[in-house]
């Protein structure tokens, strides 16, 4: 009885001896990817915070400021054309902190503008560097994460997002009224410097990185390492039906994100006559829960997996943040900016865990190599769909002064987009093709 009790135990010890340490260097690089895309937010929502301040200082008009934004989405749009296949060529290390420098110099640019035209030429540029963020940080997802931790990968660096629109008026009301409004797009644009130098110092590729444990690379390439090596060339994607039913997906929703993140505080300040100084706390709440959404629903579909596919799981997920904006349609109405601030909270949660699945689509239905590539072409189809929301959006509210129409088309989008992606790409099945 003792001998037998002892071998076991021997065997428990063997065990535990040879269970490797599985390691959590993929984490430290999505932490990185989370810093970058707040970054990245805060850079680009710093003119909507100043739109009232702009409009007496420059006499910027609503289709002044919608074309302003149409320059950025426009550039951000072109960006993506190449973005997505110049990260599939460099290679992060070097891709993303390239665009990360040509969107910081941008910002500080800002600074320069006398103008509604020198503020469009800012954006454009600003439009250029900026495309290069998600699909950098798409194609690190792929490389350095396994198909089942990837929504909640994208789903903590897509809430950087939201990150980025919270330290936005958090800081830069602050620093405009100090110190004036050109201030404000120096002390942002220059964020970027410091996390340039910590990408080249800690990052590298899987295969490269010295911290990387074995058993770690094994868990990545359980299923990240498909098909790695295969390229396939830019046009050809676009023959694929998997390529258009996310492209398309971004097309209907992505101008919803652009108009909450632009014209939130406009819409605060015109419809409850909140000034600079008390736009941040309402634009907080709404990002700081916005997180929550972010995160969430790129953990939503693992509830889903003991009884559905991957696919399955991530299309459900979908569907229910797709019905959780629907309520936004009553915005418009509300004479409460709480009661707002409680309906934009959940709209803008719900976008964020669609979006973080969304990102997700292009590695769960194609080879990492070719993941930069689908999601530049997705955010330049949806930027397009930007600009013309927009220019839209501008002359709507010029002529109308109210934002009823606008928030019923937010309300509706989603569950266009589901279905779309449903026809196009029934079951997310994956692209296979070689070389």
């Amino acid at each position: 009885m003792s001998q037998t009790s002892t071998g076991e135990s021997q065997n428990h010890e063997e065990n535990l001896t040879v269970t490797p340490r599985l390691g959590r260097v993929r984490w430290t690089i999505c932490a990185m990817l989370f810093v970058a895309t707040s970054i990245n937010y805060m850079d680009r929502q710093v003119i909507g915070l100043l739109k009232p301040t702009l409009q007496q200082s420059i006499g910027l008009t609503e289709v002044n400021y919608g074309y302003i934004i149409a320059a950025f989405q426009l550039a951000y749009a072109i960006g993506l054309i190449g973005a997505g296949r110049l990260v599939d060529r460099m290679g992060s290390r070097v891709g993303y902190p390239l665009f990360m420098g040509v969107w910081s110099l941008a910002t500080i640019a800002h600074a320069l503008a006398r103008s509604a035209l020198g503020f469009g030429v800012a954006r454009f540029f600003l439009g250029l560097g900026e495309a290069g963020n998600f699909p950098a940080a798409i194609k690190t997802v792929a490389n350095w994460f396994p198909q089942r931790e990837r929504s909640l990968a994208t789903g903590i660096l897509n809430a950087g997002t939201n990150v980025g629109a919270i330290l936005a008026p958090a800081t830069v009301p602050w620093i405009t009224i100090r110190y004036g409004w050109r201030a404000a797009f120096v002390a942002t644009g220059l964020l970027g410097i410091p996390w340039i130098v910590w990408w080249f110092k800690k990052y590298r590729n899987p295969a490269e990185h010295p911290a990387l444990t074995d058993a770690e690379m094994q868990h990545i390439r359980g299923s990240a390492g498909e098909q790695i090596g295969t390229q396939i060339p830019w046009f050809k994607l676009l023959g694929y039906r998997q390529t258009w039913a996310f492209a398309i997906a971004k097309f209907l929703t992505d101008p919803i994100w652009w108009f909450y993140l632009f014209w939130l505080p406009s819409f605060f300040h015109s419809r409850f006559n909140l000034d600079l100084s008390h736009l941040g706390l309402p634009l907080i709440i709404v990002y700081n829960v916005s997180v929550i959404g972010s995160i969430a629903g790129g953990w939503l579909p693992a509830l889903f997996r003991f009884s559905a596919n991957p696919a399955r799981a991530r299309l459900t997920a979908m569907f229910i943040c797709a019905c959780l904006v629907l309520p936004i349609f009553r915005a418009g109405h509300l004479r409460s900016e709480w009661a707002a601030v409680a309906l934009l909270s959940l709209a803008v949660a719900a976008h964020q865990g669609w979006s973080a699945n969304l990102f997700t689509i292009p590695s769960d239905m194609f080879p990492p190599s070719a993941v930069g590539a689908v999601v530049g072409i997705g955010g330049m189809v949806g930027s397009v769909g930007a600009v013309l929301f927009s220019v839209m959006v501008g002359k709507v509210l010029q002529l109308t002064q109210s934002y009823v129409v606008l928030f019923g088309m937010a309300a509706t989008a989603y569950l266009i987009a589901i279905a779309i992606i449903r026809i196009l790409a029934p079951g997310l099945k994956k692209v296979e093709f070689t070389a």
